[in-house]
């Protein structure tokens, strides 16, 4: 699992059966303090997130299958949560409703 933010989202005229009606986002891996780590990816959406929103993102199939309840589903990376906010020892380093303050 790890944090990321929801950079875009993807359409897709033709999908395989399981993704029918599924909405699809471009997730970049970040830091607790936003900077970003890692490549970007296209995941699953399962916690109505939308572009901006931090996230937490679980990157492993037989998880991805065991949410969507389909054991041979072709899907890896799915969204599981929207992050109201991420404190660390230091304090909260990330506060969703001060985002665009």
């Amino acid at each position: 699992m790890f944090l990321a933010e929801v950079v875009g989202t993807v359409v897709s005229p033709v999908q395989i059966r399981v993704l029918d009606g599924e909405k699809l986002l471009i997730v970049r891996p970040v830091k607790p303090d936003g900077s970003a780590t890692g490549k970007t990816r296209v995941a699953l959406d399962r916690a109505q997130a939308g572009v901006g929103d931090r996230v937490l993102v679980i990157d492993e199939g037989n998880s991805a299958r065991t949410i969507l309840g389909d054991p041979k589903a072709p899907v890896k990376t799915v969204v599981v949560g929207v992050v109201d906010y991420v404190e660390m020892a230091g304090g909260i380093v990330y506060d969703h409703r001060r985002r665009g303050n």
